[in-house]
Order: C-alpha cells, then sequence, then structure tokens
C-alpha cells in the first residue's frame, strides 16, 4: 500500500526587504504586537495537516532566536541563499532527509501574514491529487500597461487571462527539487515556485484566493495588514 503524502511548509526568509526602507528585515516588523513572521507562522502551526515547517533564514540572522516558533519542535530552521529560489532549494534539500518525494510542499512568502485558514484549506483540498499543484492567486482586474523602458506606455495588456501569483504555492517535494535545481543551474533566477515548474513543461493549477492575502513590501501595507487580520479576528 502507498504511503499517504504529508504536507510541510517552506517559508523562505533570508530577505532584507530594501523596499521597505526599514532598519530590519521586513518579516520582523511588528504588526499588532507580533513580528511579521510570527503571524505568518501561526496559520501554519494551527493547522494539524502541516506536518513542520522549515524556515529558510540568513545564516547571520540575529532576530529569529527571539520570535515564539523558534524553539517549536515543528519549526525547523535552516540557512537561507542568495535569492528566494537559493532559499527555498535549500529548504527543500534538508526536508528531504525526512520527507517523501511524493509529500507536498507549500512555499509561502514569510512577508505574506494574512492567509486566511479558507484558502489553505481550499489550496490543500483541491489540490491534493492533482497531478502537477498549484498556486494561490487572484484574476487582474485593474487595466494592464506596459511600461516602454521610459517610463510610457507601450501597451494596454489584455487582462482577462492574467492573475497575480500569490502563495503559497504547493507541489510535490520530489519535482519541486528538481524544477529549482534545474532552473538555478540554468542561471533562471524563478521568483516563484511555479516559474521553475512551467520551466520543465508542467501547468500548475490556479486556484482563486481573497485579496487580503497581500505581500507587504512597502511601509503603507503594514497598517493594511493590521486591519486584515482584525477582520479576520485574529488580533
Amino acid at each position: 500500500m502507498s504511503q499517504t503524502p504529508a504536507f510541510w511548509a517552506v517559508i523562505p526568509a533570508a530577505g532584507v526587504g530594501r523596499r521597505m526602507g526599514s532598519a530590519i528585515p521586513k518579516q520582523y516588523l511588528d504588526l499588532a504586537g507580533q513580528t511579521v513572521i510570527e503571524h505568518t507562522l501561526a496559520r501554519f502551526i494551527a493547522d494539524e495537516r502541516i506536518s513542520g515547517v522549515v524556515v529558510a533564514l540568513d545564516p547571520a540572522d540575529g532576530y529569529w532566536n527571539d520570535t515564539a516558533f523558534a524553539t517549536h519542535p515543528r519549526v525547523l530552521r535552516v540557512d537561507g541563499g542568495a535569492e528566494r529560489c537559493h532559499s527555498v532549494l535549500n529548504a527543500l534539500t534538508v526536508l528531504a532527509n525526512r520527507a517523501h518525494e511524493q509529500d507536498w510542499v507549500l512555499v509561502h512568502d514569510a512577508a505574506r501574514p494574512c492567509l486566511q485558514a479558507a484558502d489553505l484549506d481550499r489550496l490543500i483540498e483541491t489540490l491534493r491529487d492533482d497531478a502537477v499543484g498549484g498556486l494561490l492567486g487572484i484574476p487582474v482586474r485593474d487595466t494592464m500597461k506596459r511600461n516602454d523602458g521610459m517610463g510610457r506606455i507601450a501597451e494596454t495588456v489584455e487582462r482577462s487571462s492574467l492573475w497575480h501569483a500569490y502563495t503559497p504555492q504547493m507541489f510535490r517535494l520530489g519535482l519541486l527539487r528538481q524544477a529549482l535545481d534545474a532552473a538555478v543551474a540554468a542561471g533562471a533566477l524563478v521568483t516563484d515556485d511555479a516559474s521553475a515548474m512551467e520551466r520543465l513543461g508542467y501547468a500548475p493549477r490556479l486556484i482563486e484566493g481573497h485579496a487580503d492575502n497581500l505581500k507587504i513590501t512597502r511601509a503603507e501595507d503594514l497598517p493594511l495588514a493590521r486591519f486584515y487580520l482584525q477582520q479576520q479576528g485574529r488580533i
């Protein structure tokens, strides 16, 4: 009898968040009395389907040990890399020592603290038997323009088939590791895991989530994230 695949989460958190203009990495900024990454991790720790969480951090990170989950038994710290894809690959390499190739891995941005439990549930239940895997996202609602490189519009892009790619992005451990290995070897610094899968010819499934699953990138995102957490009853 084949083993039922387990579910694992990977949180790449080795970045410094330069666009925030903050003295500390954005994942450690205060958000309603907790750090951003603590809110993010809490969602996965609360889900009993998640066997464990691997957090990829800068080797010189001096903030992690002060967080609520630094010594949690289901959380494992690993060294991150220069880019997101390197951090995820490092996490998968370590995870491969305790997980199976057919296990599912949910890669989620550390700076997305407002993931709804309903969206996480929809992702897992929709994809658990999928041949490829997929990701949360939302269809583009705004009119999209392409920049000509000089600050003027080159064209208006048809938006009907465009989506914003969110996280978590959920793929099999073995296949995602293979895809990221191939991307890194080719010098393709993919900015999300679906892109690595696409390079191998796979078509990940798009699953519509909620727009409040925002990625904190700029200072004005913090009060918005606080509002979303309040609306969700999490603070």
